[in-house]
C-alpha cells in the first residue's frame, strides 16, 4: 500500500531499471580480471589482520618512508609501505583511543616512530584517504556485483568510462572473501593502501608526487 501520510513523499511501485548506459558499464566491470597494477608501481605487501577496522597514514620522522597505521580488534600495528615490514605493534591500546570513534577527527595515537602524534583512521567508522594524485593517478571503488567492491587504479582520466582495461585503467582489487574498509593514496602519493576486514594489501613507487587537495569517504556509483 502506497504511503501518502503527510512530509512523506509518495513510494513509486518500483525502482527505476538501469539505463543501457548503466548496464553496458556494469558489464564492463563485471567483465575485468584483477591484474597487476601498471609501471612504477609494485606491490609490496599482503598483510592478514583479523578484525580490522582501518587505516592511516603517517610519514617515518627519520627515512621518510610511508607508515601504515592499522587498527584493529587486536590493537595497533604501524607498517613500512616500502618495505611491508611491521615496524610497531601495541596489543593493548589505552581503551580511551584504541578506535577511531572515540575521537571527533577519528584519529588514534600514533606508535612506534610516530608516537606522541595522532593519526587519521578511515574505515569502519567513516573517514576517507587521498583518491587522487597531482600526477594524474586515481583510485575509484565499484560494486557492480554489491556488497564485494572493486578498486580500479587508472591515469589521466582513463576510469572505466574510457578507455581499455589493463591500458588506461586497472582492476587491482576484488573484495570478495572479507568486508571492503578503506582505499587510498598515501600523503606523498607513492603509495596505495587497501584495507579490508581481514587483510591489508600495500603498493609502492617511487615518486616525489602529492595527492590532490581532496579526500573521500563515498563510492561512485558503479
Amino acid at each position: 500500500m502506497t504511503d501518502h501520510s503527510p512530509g512523506f513523499p509518495a513510494t513509486p511501485a518500483h525502482e527505476p531499471g538501469l539505463s543501457a548506459y548503466q548496464r553496458a558499464l556494469r558489464e564492463r566491470l563485471l567483465a575485468a580480471p584483477v591484474v597487476a597494477a601498471p609501471e612504477p608501481w609494485r606491490a609490496v605487501a599482503l598483510v592478514p589482520v583479523g578484525g580490522l577496522l582501518g587505516i592511516g597514514f603517517a610519514s617515518h620522522p627519520g627515512s621518510g618512508h610511508d607508515l601504515v597505521m592499522v587498527v584493529s580488534h587486536d590493537g595497533h600495528g604501524l607498517f613500512d609501505a616500502v618495505t611491508g615490514e611491521k615496524i610497531a605493534r601495541d596489543r593493548d591500546p589505552d581503551p580511551g583511543g584504541s578506535t577511531p570513534d572515540e575521537a571527533a577527527d577519528l584519529s588514534c595515537p600514533g606508535l612506534g616512530p610516530v608516537a606522541g602524534s595522532r593519526v587519521h583512521i578511515a574505515g569502519l567508522f567513516g573517514g576517507g584517504l587521498h583518491t587522487g594524485t597531482r600526477d594524474g593517478w586515481e583510485l575509484e571503488v565499484v560494486a557492480p556485483a554489491w556488497p564485494n567492491d572493486r578498486v580500479l587504479l587508472s591515469r589521466d582520466g582513463g576510469l572505466p568510462h574510457a578507455g581499455p582495461h589493463g591500458e588506461k585503467w586497472w582492476h587491482i582489487f576484488h573484495s570478495d572473501c572479507s568486508t571492503f574498509r578503506a582505499a587510498g593514496f598515501s600523503p606523498s602519493g607513492r603509495t596505495v593502501a587497501v584495507a579490508t576486514s581481514s587483510d591489508l594489501s600495500l603498493w609502492t613507487r617511487q615518486s616525489t608526487s602529492t595527492p590532490k587537495s581532496r579526500s573521500s569517504s563515498s563510492r561512485p556509483p558503479a
